[in-house]
């Protein structure tokens, strides 16, 4: 996966889950304490943001920066290579946690 498809999906997960909390393109602009053209931009994959907006963008969104980079459904569907190493890390990420948690009970 390259710098361009990385891009264009940040752009069309804000752009998802915008509309999933039927903000428009200026109210998450304003929530997120940055301009419109760069709520614009991004959706349209057209620019790449900061570590500080990306973050301003997760608060107002109400989401982990995880949510933003993850595949949308038809990227599974057409990459099952992926669909496996991506279902994989999730896996593994997720019982690391859960054996972290249990530790604390012992």
């Amino acid at each position: 996966m390259d710098l361009l498809e990385i891009q264009n999906r940040l752009g069309e997960n804000i752009k998802r889950i915008r509309k999933s909390k039927k903000l428009t393109q200026f109210e998450l602009a304003e929530k997120a304490n940055v301009s419109e053209d760069t709520i614009k931009s991004l959706e349209q994959g057209r620019t790449w943001c900061s570590d500080k907006t990306l973050s301003q963008i997760t608060e107002a969104l109400e989401i982990d920066v995880v949510k933003l980079f993850m595949p949308i459904g038809m990227s599974f569907k057409n990459n099952k290579e992926n669909t496996a190493q991506l279902k994989s890390a999730i896996a593994n990420n997720i019982r690391d946690y859960v054996n972290e948690i249990l530790k604390e009970f012992e």
